[in-house]
């Protein structure tokens, strides 16, 4: 076993290391990549932790039982909830690959440092249908455990790729015929009735903090905003994608 700390690896996307009871129930159950070992806490009663031990012995992954000392140890999340998987780093899809499908709904990320952020936003773009997400290669979280977590199984059904930077990215897409929005708190666009909802389209979600790059949001064919009713002037990135990717579902759906 490695001594090496889990972080992005070759493929550009990491993943490797899988933390976290549905995070590795969705991992066992997709069947994308292999899992090499299963670290276990015995003698927890859970359904969920019988149904992981089945999955893990159908797919020939070894199964180690360890303590709580143990597990903690190896983990990088705190709180594992007594399992553990050791796995194939998440496959990298391409980029013209995606922005080539006639269903493309993209999602773009302009410099996400929070891996909690950075899950949560995977998991709420699994559950709106979005075809797949490309992250930056730089200066953003990567798929370290915590993110993985905090995605709940997301990675294992979510096509992801990654890009040198989102302005390019937007370039490539605009010869592709696929339409970008930036999502901002100052876009003249409302969300929830976007013209271009039910065509090719990648959103672009920016920073925490800072928003969109100055570069990103010139390269946007509209920037569109949440309408904000209250006091509070802005949204955790997080949240804004679960609002903005379900607000396009259902304009694309309907």
């Amino acid at each position: 076993m490695s001594g090496k700390r889990p972080g992005r690896s070759d493929s550009g996307l990491g993943g490797d290391q899988v933390e976290g009871r549905n995070a590795v129930r969705e991992l066992l159950r997709a069947r994308r990549r292999r899992v090499s070992e299963l670290w276990v806490v015995p003698g927890r009663d859970a359904p969920v932790l019988d149904e992981i031990l089945e999955l893990a012995t159908a797919g020939g992954a070894r199964i180690r039982q360890v303590s709580p000392e143990e597990l903690e140890a190896r983990a990088r999340t705190d709180a594992p909830q007594g399992v553990l998987a050791l796995a194939a780093p998440i496959p990298s899809h391409e980029i013209d690959e995606l922005l080539n499908r006639p269903d493309a709904f993209l999602l773009a990320l302009d410099g996400v440092t929070d891996p909690g952020n950075l899950g949560a936003i995977l998991r709420v773009a699994e559950t709106a249908g979005v075809t797949g997400v490309v992250l930056p290669r730089h200066r953003s979280a990567s798929l370290t455990p915590a993110a993985v977590k905090a995605a709940a199984g997301a990675v294992e059904h979510l096509p992801l790729a990654t890009a040198s930077g989102v302005p390019a990215l937007l370039d490539r897409a605009s010869r592709a015929g696929v339409w970008s929005v930036g999502l901002d708190a100052g876009g003249d666009a409302d969300v929830f009735a976007l013209d271009v909802a039910d065509r090719p389209l990648v959103v672009v979600l920016g920073a925490e903090g800072r928003g969109l790059s100055r570069l990103t949001r010139e390269r946007c064919d509209l920037v569109a905003s949440i309408p904000m009713r209250g006091v509070i002037e802005s949204l955790n990135v997080a949240t804004a994608a679960a609002i903005a990717c379900h607000a396009i579902a259902r304009q694309r759906h309907s």
